[in-house]
């Protein structure tokens, strides 16, 4: 049992790969984001249910207030100061309801009801209000419940006679159901409106937060394939270069042929390093581009010249072509389609047959006869640790990404002499790049 949970607590305190990091960092980011329009959309959600709730309640009680001030204005007194309460025959009190109470001798009494009321209100409701605009000396304002559930607002307002006392009080009624049934529906409105886009924030935080964290995650990528390339890469010639240091030091072999592999290991190393972190410099787009007017066809021939044939054949057909590229770059990508057609565009024991052409439309052929590309290797050809032959090599990526990046192309068809044909194609001077 102490076992488990040692164990246990050891996958816990296990740090988190760097993958992991930006992933939470992500998370959090996506959290955050999703937290604060929350908040913001909550906040004005009942912002905007409060205004709706005070806007209508304000409406209403303008409305009744004004009621019943129209109708106590126009009580008047006769000639004995006594006030007339006028009998509600053409409805004026029915719609909404008017009710009007004497004051006399502390007492209120209802003396003018409305004659065909739309509204049954409370009698107790309409004593209370009645009573509490009296006592004040001021209007007065509640709200009340029908038997049948319906909300009712009611307004009081009191008369005042000569000798400046109250003497009357009118109290009218609103039915205010559809009101708040208007207000129900826009705040269930709002309370979903606001969770839909409370989770479209999520959904977007989500995306924003990939698109920050993508930068971090593809630099990451590179780091790990850089050292993905490295290690392959370098594995065998290390490994040669161990055995050759073994077989010297047995005395199995001569020591000049001993040093003159190891020297040919370590070139090859050399040029692997390079290849490396000239492809990691690509992809990672630490390499800026000099471009500059150039022959291609000069440039064709110099690649040629300074390569070494070691007993093979290479043609060259050039028209003259001036492109808009960087020399250095363009200059090794077509030393790679070089060596690769040298190293495997041939029969085994027999000399390889390149030719090169060099066409006014800025495209680069490398032409060979030697076994051709197998089908299912044309689509990965391009990508790292593959070649013609299928053995590891970094040449051809980085080509391919020397013609990316000047807005070209690299493509491979099969030759018509039975190998390969390597197209590559950059934009010639005064083009357009794509």
């Amino acid at each position: 049992m102490r076992l488990r949970v040692a164990a246990g607590r050891a996958r816990r305190r296990t740090p988190p790969t760097p993958t992991g990091r930006i992933h939470r960092m992500r998370r959090r980011i996506t959290l955050l984001f999703t937290l604060v329009s929350a908040l913001g959309l909550i906040g004005m959600t009942v912002f905007a249910v409060h205004a709706d709730g005070a806007s209508w309640r304000d409406q209403v009680d303008s409305d009744l207030q004004t009621r019943t001030s129209d109708i106590a204005a126009g009580l008047t007194p006769d000639e004995d100061g006594v006030l007339a309460y006028p009998a509600p025959k053409d409805g004026g009190y029915d719609c909404p309801p008017v009710t009007l109470f004497t004051a006399g001798g502390g007492h209120l009494s209802r003396v003018v009801p409305p004659r065909r009321p739309c509204l049954a209100v409370p009698a107790e409701a309409l004593q209370e209000v009645a009573a509490e605009a009296a006592r004040e000396e001021h209007g007065a304002m509640s709200t009340a419940t029908t038997p049948e559930g319906r909300r009712l607002r009611l307004s009081a307002e009191p008369v005042t006679g000569p000798a400046g006392t109250t003497d009357a009080v009118v109290v009218a009624a609103v039915d205010t159901s559809g009101h708040l049934d208007s207000h129900r529906r826009l705040t269930l409105f709002l309370t979903i409106a606001c969770a839909v886009l409370v989770a479209v924030s999520a959904m977007a935080g989500r995306w924003l937060a990939g698109r920050a964290v993508r930068p971090a995650l593809t630099a990451l990528d590179q780091q790990e394939a850089f050292f993905a390339d490295a290690a392959h890469d370098l594995r065998t010639p290390v490994t040669s270069m161990r055995l050759l240091a073994e077989t010297g030091l047995r005395g199995e072999a001569d020591s000049h042929e001993v040093l003159r592999r190891t020297l040919r290991q370590s070139t090859r190393m050399s040029e692997l390093v390079d290849d490396l972190l000239t492809r990691a410099r690509l992809m990672a787009g630490a390499v800026p581009l000099d471009r500059e007017p150039l022959r291609l066809d000069q440039l064709v021939d110099a690649v040629v010249a300074d390569t070494p044939a070691h007993g093979h054949w290479v043609a060259v057909r050039a028209e003259a072509v001036v492109v808009l590229a960087d020399a250095g770059l363009l200059r090794r990508a077509i030393a790679n389609l070089l060596g690769n057609a040298l190293t495997h565009g041939h029969t085994p024991g027999e000399p390889a047959d390149v030719e090169i052409t060099v066409t006014v439309d800025g495209t680069v052929t490398v032409d060979d006869a030697g076994p051709g590309i197998p089908p299912g290797q044309a689509k990965s050809l391009f990508e790292r640790f593959h070649s013609g032959s299928g053995s590891s090599g970094l040449g051809l990526s980085i080509a391919a990404w020397v013609a990316h990046a000047h807005g070209g192309s690299l493509t491979v068809v099969p030759s018509a002499r039975g190998g390969s044909r390597f197209l590559l194609s950059v934009p010639v001077r005064g083009q357009k790049r794509p």
